[in-house]
Parts: C-alpha cells; sequence; structure tokens
C-alpha cells in the first residue's frame, strides 16, 4: 500500500478540481478519502480552506438526495484541466437540471436551490449557436432561443444531453399551443 504524501497547495487544488469535476462528491470527509486514495494526505481544516479558495460551494440535493460539491467555471481555470464548453455543459447538465419546459423561443430550466446561475453560466460559454441569452435566478433559468420556435428543440436537447432518462426527469416539453393541436 502506498503511503499518503503532502503535495503542494496548486497540485492539491489541481486534484480536488478533478474529483469534484468527475463524480458527485457529498462531504469533505468523502472528498478526503478519494484524496487519500489517489495519494494526496490531508487535513480537514486543510481542505476547507482548499474548497474556501477554489470557491467551491455545496448545493443543496433534489428531493432528499444529498448535496454535492460544485466549482464555479472562474476562479479555478488554470488549475482545471482542458475540458471543452459542451462537456462542462453535459457535466452540469447531468448535475443540476431537474425539468424543463419550453415555449416558442422560451426555454424555462428548473435546478436545485442556488444552482441556476452555474447553470446559466455553463450554457453561456458553450456557445450553442441556438442560444441567444440566459437569466438565472434561484433555481429557475429562462433560456432564450434565436429561432422563434426553437424552444421545443432546445428543451429536447438539455433533457438529451442530461440523460433524461437516467435521472427520472419528467417530460414537460409541450407547449399549451400543442396540447390543443390533437
Amino acid at each position: 500500500m502506498t503511503m499518503a504524501a503532502p503535495l503542494t497547495r496548486s497540485a492539491r487544488h489541481a486534484r480536488i478540481v478533478e474529483l469534484i469535476d468527475s463524480r458527485p462528491i457529498h462531504s469533505q470527509s468523502a472528498l478526503a478519502e478519494a484524496l487519500e486514495a489517489v495519494g494526496v494526505a490531508v487535513t480537514q481544516a486543510t481542505l476547507s480552506r482548499d474548497l474556501d479558495e477554489l470557491g467551491a460551494v455545496k448545493l443543496r440535493g433534489v428531493d432528499g438526495e444529498p448535496g454535492v460539491y460544485v466549482l464555479p467555471q472562474e476562479g479555478a481555470d488554470p488549475l482545471r484541466p482542458a475540458q471543452r464548453a459542451p462537456d462542462v455543459l453535459v457535466h452540469r447538465l447531468g448535475e443540476l437540471l431537474t425539468g424543463v419546459q419550453a415555449t416558442a423561443n422560451l426555454v424555462v430550466v428548473r435546478t436545485p436551490p442556488g444552482a441556476a446561475q452555474f447553470l446559466a453560466s455553463a450554457l453561456d460559454k458553450a456557445g450553442l449557436p441556438t442560444v441567444l441569452g440566459t437569466i438565472a435566478g434561484d433555481d429557475t433559468l429562462l433560456v432564450i432561443t434565436r429561432d422563434p420556435d426553437g424552444g421545443q428543440v432546445l428543451a429536447a436537447e438539455l433533457s438529451t444531453l442530461a440523460g433524461r432518462g437516467r435521472r427520472g426527469i419528467p417530460p414537460e416539453t409541450t407547449t399549451p399551443h400543442e396540447q390543443g393541436e390533437s
């Protein structure tokens, strides 16, 4: 068995970013165990300070699920492994999308409390050609499409990227107009 050794602060931060980006981390103790598994020894005080320096926040889970740590796109960019914006978007959608509805060129996206801004940032940085812009609140974001009738297509794309079937997200992508066209 290899003994865990202390690393420089920058190297430790890079490992923390890799772990948080690669899988759900529900607690500092789980993160400490994951670090130990990759050969990084860290005290709880140091880990707490590292998370603060990286700007990590713990988002509450959906429907009683445990919360997870997330990192803002800004703040730790020099430490992050190179990721294309769509990869980040897929990762964030998988973690944060809880529901989606669309009408005309508007898509309303639901997230756990406090997560809408993280998902909006990922959408903005992904540079999807169909997206004109986003507006985020606490647990809801509005995505405006360039196409006057593009909401349904974008809602379906976001649901697919999130792996909707895997997370049990309801297919709330019909508009009131479409419901009356039977």
